[in-house]
């Protein structure tokens, strides 16, 4: 298991702070490797809000007493007081980054950026982006060089922004049907990411002719289908980089590419960055934080 979490004033104490329309108050990352389970449960809640990005995996959360499976690309948001119980099962190899803040225009900032009262769940794509800044906020919290209480909301503004652009650009699905194949298919790639992925045969299972699911899936989520398969494929091998000691052609196979130097290719035109490049930035990182 992986963590790494900062805390203001290095306490893990929940709070209220009135003084400010925005405060951070801790934020971190959880991946889960070997632990077969890590279940949290707060029946009273927290006096602060929560936010959950899924970047990898999938988690089961509960709301009202009722499971929902959370797939990677997707935030949960936690407001104060509301019953928190959530489980993060190690087969599902999941990747959660999260953040808690506080202040006194909580509300009315996230109504700004479109982020509704009853929103729970919030797909928002997977991207490496929201993983940087969480990164870069957990770094600065740690740190906590000059004006860094600034610099953190200024951070969690930015997600917020990223939020808003998938909220606008999403479209409103009335079509209850459309919405379950949605959902169906979103499930289906993250458990065979890793095989031979066949859009014209998985549309012809559902019932579905292949253009009107590939048109529909991208209207829905952004990108085509194999673009969101691509995604989750990259997000995995970039976990694999940073936490095992396989070498470029075994995650290769282990994300579904026989072909590494065709995987190569594929990760440094999403990441920037060839595999063992990004390894090396990876550990030269932990060196430096060490």
């Amino acid at each position: 298991m992986y963590i790494n979490c900062a805390y203001w004033n290095n306490t893990r104490q929940d709070f209220k702070n009135k003084k400010v329309p925005l405060f951070v108050g801790s934020c971190g990352t959880y991946r889960l490797l070997t632990r077969h389970l890590l279940p949290t449960h707060r029946p009273r809640g927290r006096l602060d809000f929560q936010l959950l990005y899924v970047a990898s995996g999938k988690t089961h959360f509960f709301f009202n007493g009722v499971e929902k499976i959370v797939t990677a690309g997707h935030m949960v948001i936690y407001r104060p007081k509301e019953e928190q119980k959530y489980r993060y099962y190690g087969i599902d190899q999941p990747e959660v980054f999260w953040v808690h803040f506080t202040g006194n225009n909580v509300k009315n900032i996230m109504r700004q950026y479109h982020i509704a009262d009853s929103f729970q769940v919030i797909y928002t794509g997977t991207s490496l982006e929201y993983k940087r800044i969480f990164t870069q906020m957990i770094q600065e919290l740690q740190m906590q060089k000059e004006n860094y209480e600034e610099f953190l909301v200024l951070l969690l503004r930015q997600i917020f922004i990223l939020i808003q652009r998938r909220i606008d650009s999403r479209p409103q699905i009335k079509n209850s049907f459309l919405e379950k194949e949605i959902e169906a298919a979103i499930s289906y790639f993250h458990e065979h990411y890793n095989t031979m992925m066949n859009i014209e045969d998985y549309a012809a299972s559902r019932g579905m002719s292949t253009s009107w699911f590939i048109r529909s899936f991208k209207e829905y989520i952004g990108v085509t289908p194999m673009q969101y398969v691509l995604s989750i494929r990259i997000t995995i091998a970039q976990n694999l980089l940073e936490t095992t000691e396989y070498n470029i052609t075994e995650i290769s196979s282990i994300v579904g590419y026989e072909n590494p130097l065709y995987f190569s290719r594929l990760f440094k035109k999403q990441s920037g960055i060839s595999p063992s490049a990004f390894r090396k930035q990876v550990q030269s990182r932990e060196e430096t934080d060490g």
